[in-house]
């Protein structure tokens, strides 16, 4: 079983930049390097969304329109974590984020096909 931790959410200005971290661990899970990882977000009312992905076996990554060029998602197996570095953030940014891990070789995917779940951290950006 793999936990996974979300941190560094908060509030910022329109313009502004946060970095989200997401720190995996368990006792019996698979290595970390084995594992795609996802960024999600929530806002409320809305459908939870990928916003950035990256696979685990040559470390593509995918980011949907809303947040390409801005968002940045990259990963450090040595220690077990993913970052989400997010700059230029705009109101509509505003969310619950939550950072996902599944088996499948790929950096996209819909929130159904993720396996574990942080518990996930917000981000409010003010205009």
């Amino acid at each position: 079983q793999m936990q996974l931790v979300e941190s560094g959410g908060g509030l910022v200005q329109a313009g502004g930049s946060l970095r989200l971290s997401c720190v995996a661990s368990g006792r019996t899970f698979s290595p970390f390097s084995s594992y795609s990882m996802g960024w999600f977000r929530q806002a409320p009312g809305k459908e939870r969304e990928i916003v950035a992905g990256i696979s685990w076996s040559i470390g593509s990554t995918y980011y949907p329109d809303s947040v390409k060029g801005r968002f940045t998602i990259f990963r450090d197996n040595a220690k077990n974590t993913v970052t989400l570095q997010m700059n230029s953030l705009k109101p509509e940014d505003t969310a619950v984020y939550y950072c996902a891990a599944r088996k499948f070789d790929s950096s996209r995917g819909q929130a159904h096909e993720y396996d574990y779940w942080g518990q996930g951290t917000q981000v409010t950006v003010s205009s």
